[in-house]
């Protein structure tokens, strides 16, 4: 397989060769190779991204079908609008999750590119020929258990999607263009957009049924939070001491992460003279901090330290070396 491979890119190299890069003949050996690779890369990220994409619609499916749709409850956003609208008319689901959503591909292909909307209605097509094809059986009729666990499944699979690189609840992106319009922020565009949904639930179907609908809300957005950023929080620290090197030889020994140093003056002087020195930073979890403070504390006691939340990071050693203890 990876021969084949090889000879297509050697071939296709060769017809399409990049003037710039080899202006008189044919690509080298490095040129192929290195357009080998990228090819390569592309097909396995392409590969994982469809994985997850449907992973994530099954998943959404099952949470649609076997919990929320047969006991009449909701979800925020987009979805939340299918099946409120599914609740209160004889719609199918599946047309509904088309019909609601549409509006947003074409917004997402005018805000973030052709590419985007066109994974993005797939995915949506595709969450709405399983919704209509595949058969879910009815887990439960516990209201409590319907709230958590049919938002648990619908989150997961929202938050596959996007690993995957494609949406399945277009409200993400209505939010991100009110947010540029009205100058606010993306979160407070959601809350106020799944008021007004859960608003229309306790009118149309019950007071009951809405306040089920926002737990089922909480249980999917915190299984999203959990697909897309991980198990382990990151934390980027900052750290400036006299001791810089003796902290950059723990970092690295005793902790196993790599660091950067950056170069740097102090600014608060008593003397005039401001001081060259060496600015660490590093990336550790969340479990690694009180290992961390407790071995600068041993290095000096009065080490400044700056620490702030990361969402998702890629590369580098942060999971390349265990942690040592």
């Amino acid at each position: 397989m990876n021969s084949i491979l090889k000879k297509i890119i050697i071939q296709t190299t060769k017809k399409f060769k990049d003037t710039k890069m080899s202006p008189k003949g044919d690509p080298s050996e490095y040129q192929i190779a290195k357009k080998y690779r990228q090819v390569v890369i592309s097909i396995k990220r392409n590969i994982k991204n469809f994985i997850l994409i449907v992973i994530g619609i099954f998943s959404a499916s099952f949470g649609f079908k076997g919990f929320l749709l047969t006991n009449d409850f909701i979800d925020g956003g987009a979805t939340g609008i299918s099946l409120l609208l599914a609740a209160i008319t004889e719609v199918p689901l599946y047309l509904l999750i088309i019909g609601v959503n549409l509006p947003f591909v074409i917004l997402g292909y005018k805000i973030m590119g052709k590419r985007f909307a066109i994974k993005t209605a797939l995915a949506i097509i595709g969450l709405a020929l399983c919704v209509a094809i595949v058969p879910f059986p009815n887990v439960t009729d516990d209201d409590l258990l319907v709230a958590i666990f049919g938002g648990f499944f619908l989150g997961a699979g929202i938050g596959l999607s996007i690993r995957g690189g494609a949406v399945i609840d277009g409200t993400e992106i209505l939010a991100i263009f009110l947010s540029r319009k009205f100058s606010t922020t993306i979160g407070d565009v959601i809350i106020l957009i799944n008021i007004v949904i859960f608003s229309f639930a306790a009118y149309m179907l019950s007071i009951e049924i809405a306040l089920y609908s926002m737990i089922t809300y909480i249980a999917a957005s915190k299984t999203l939070d959990f697909i897309i950023e991980g198990i382990e929080e990151y934390i980027g620290v900052t750290i400036i001491s006299s001791q810089s090197n003796r902290v950059k030889e723990m970092i690295i020994d005793k902790l196993g992460r790599g660091v950067t140093i950056y170069k740097g003056q102090g600014g608060y002087v008593k003397d005039g003279v401001s001081r060259d020195m060496d600015i660490i930073y590093t990336v550790i979890t969340r479990l690694e901090l009180n290992k961390l403070n407790t071995e600068i504390e041993k290095i000096e006691s009065n080490a400044f330290i700056v620490m702030n939340s990361i969402k998702d990071i890629k590369g580098g050693m942060i999971k390349k070396r265990p942690l040592k203890h």
